[in-house]
């Protein structure tokens, strides 16, 4: 009965989808070593961004115009009668938005270093011009009614989320003035949009027209150092914007996509247009300046602005890639040990449980190979390294155990199409469920079409006659 059940066709099938299981084990350990490794080159990003600079956004530049609001509150007795008033006043803030900006920039990529990943960084030369339409002192808004409005000084506020990638001190021309910014101004209450913000008061010939309702006309040349992404917050009646890099993989996102976009291989060219009709981040920022003088701490929803952003994305993330290609391993390893067992089955051989087993092993230790020389080479050669090495051995080990270099030959090479296909799925990112269905329908088409005509019940029989031992060998 034992014989009969070593020799069956069915149970060594059967013993082969064990097999496969219990290769999931491997696969699993190597699938949670590539999320180790991608969560690290995580942590280096944010160690980079504590101690040089991270993501930017940029908001500005606007005037904001400090004001105190008086009135006479009405004191009541206990009946409701009014028995005299009360003085009251509250500091306010106008903030004055460009009625048209422009930003024209340009994008230098470099990379920096944190062991052995490598963090994309970039550095911003901008222009940013535009006007601000004339003041109108009438204009500004008052919560009570019959109050006075006592103005302050203005400032030109410019929010920057990390001041350390200041690129030197930006310089400002304001209405034909040159104004200085200062980290922050004595008595500016803190803002959860402006905070982390330059500011710059008033002075000369723009403050003289500022109070005197004239337009003012503004040019600012800006240089800044962020980490892979740049956001820049729509707050002009009418902003447009022009950036351009040699990077040559670009990822725009945010609320608004580029109008205008051109990606090639020397890198990007891509234009923005946003009218204050279909954004709110005017509200957006209002609202973060009265909710901090009011000093309600800001929610968690209102620390995010609506923007346009441009991120300079890794080409290939080879953590990645790692994982959608371990997503496959257990389909190779079941297409291998399939392979094997033909061989095994038709040309009459016998294999063992622990050839089958080191034949998976082989197969689940590519993707950690993989994994390793990805680290330290391009991904393409890594994977080239990886999958050479996985098809020398197997062909060399099976040279020997079919009995002969032909079929360890014949038998690399289909590993190595099936490597071959496994790159064009990694490949072809968009097309990997078409291309791997396809792959798997192929692979099993072969196989029904090679045993169409087999008679697997005569096979099992003629493999345990071949297997069996002989009259003279029991009798002896």
């Amino acid at each position: 009965m034992l014989q009969m059940i070593r020799n069956s066709v069915l149970a060594k099938v059967g013993g082969l989808l064990l097999l496969a299981v219990l290769l999931c084990i491997p696969l699993a350990q190597i699938d949670s070593l590539t999320h180790e490794r991608g969560r690290s080159q995580q942590e280096a990003a944010q160690e980079l961004a504590s101690t040089y600079a991270g993501a930017q956004t940029l908001v500005g530049p606007l005037v904001v115009q400090p004001y105190v609001e008086r009135w006479m509150e009405p004191l009541r007795d206990a009946q409701g009668r009014v028995v005299g008033h009360e003085a009251r006043s509250k500091e306010m803030a106008h903030l004055v938005f460009p009625d048209r900006m422009h930003i024209e920039g340009r994008l230098a990529p470099q990379e920096r270093y944190r062991g052995i990943f490598r963090i994309p960084f970039y550095t911003l030369d901008a222009t940013l011009d535009g006007g601000f339409a004339a003041f109108d002192a009438a204009g500004v808004p008052r919560s009570e009614k019959g109050s006075t409005v006592e103005l302050g000084a203005p400032y030109v506020a410019l929010h920057v989320s990390d001041l350390r990638g200041l690129d030197g001190s930006p310089a400002l021309q304001l209405g034909g003035e040159a104004l200085r910014f200062q980290q922050r101004l004595p008595g500016l209450a803190d803002d959860a949009r402006l905070a982390n913000g330059i500011h710059a008061p008033l002075t000369g010939a723009a403050l003289e027209a500022w109070q005197s309702g004239k337009p003012l006309p503004f040019a600012l040349k800006l240089g800044l150092v962020g980490q892979e992404r740049l956001a820049m917050v729509p707050i002009g009646e009418d902003t447009t914007a022009h950036l351009a890099s040699p990077w040559a993989h670009p990822s725009f996102g945010g609320r608004f996509l580029a109008s205008e976009r051109s990606v090639t291989a020397q890198g990007f060219d891509a234009r923005w247009r946003v009218a204050s009709l279909v954004t709110t981040a005017r509200e957006q920022v209002r609202e973060g300046m009265r909710g901090a003088r009011d000093g309600r701490p800001p929610q968690a929803g209102e620390l995010s602005l609506q923007s346009f952003d441009v991120s300079l994305a890794q080409p290939l993330n080879v953590y990645a890639m790692s994982t959608r290609a371990s997503k496959y391993g257990l389909l190779f390893i079941g297409l291998v040990l399939m392979a094997a067992f033909m061989f095994e089955l038709f040309r009459k051989l016998r294999l063992h449980p622990v050839q089958y087993g080191l034949v998976g092993l082989s197969i689940a230790l590519f993707f950690l190979l993989l994994l390793a020389l990805s680290e330290k080479v391009a991904f393409w050669i890594a994977y080239a390294g990886a999958a050479g090495a996985s098809v020398l051995l197997l062909a060399v080990y099976f040279s020997a155990v079919l009995g002969g270099w032909r079929r360890g030959a014949s038998f690399g090479a289909f590993v190595a199409l099936l490597y071959g296909a496994l790159y064009g799925l990694l490949a072809s990112e968009s097309n990997a469920l078409l291309l791997g269905a396809l792959l798997i329908f192929g692979m099993l088409a072969v196989l029904m079409l090679a045993t169409r005509k087999v008679d697997w019940y005569a096979l099992g029989g003629a493999r345990a006659a071949a297997f069996a031992p002989s009259a003279a060998g029991v009798q002896a």
